[in-house]
């Protein structure tokens, strides 16, 4: 659900996001939160994740991708 604080937020590419690739996923500061989205489809909505969750995401996903 897009909240008006998700309307005014800035949205980002993630840097792993290749420029012509079809899995791109936005970013945004949300106050105390992080949003994610697909940026092929904004008005679907979006994740809220705390920045605690956030970093621990991204510390999963880092530890998976190394593991290839």
């Amino acid at each position: 659900m897009n909240t008006p604080e998700s309307t005014r937020a800035h949205w980002r590419k993630s840097t792993h996001s290749g420029a012509h690739e079809n899995e791109c996923v936005e970013v945004a500061e949300l106050s105390s939160h992080i949003g994610i989205r697909d940026s092929k489809n904004p008005a679907a909505g979006h994740l809220t994740l705390t920045r605690q969750h956030f970093t621990s995401l991204l510390a999963h996903l880092a530890s998976q991708s190394s593991g290839e």
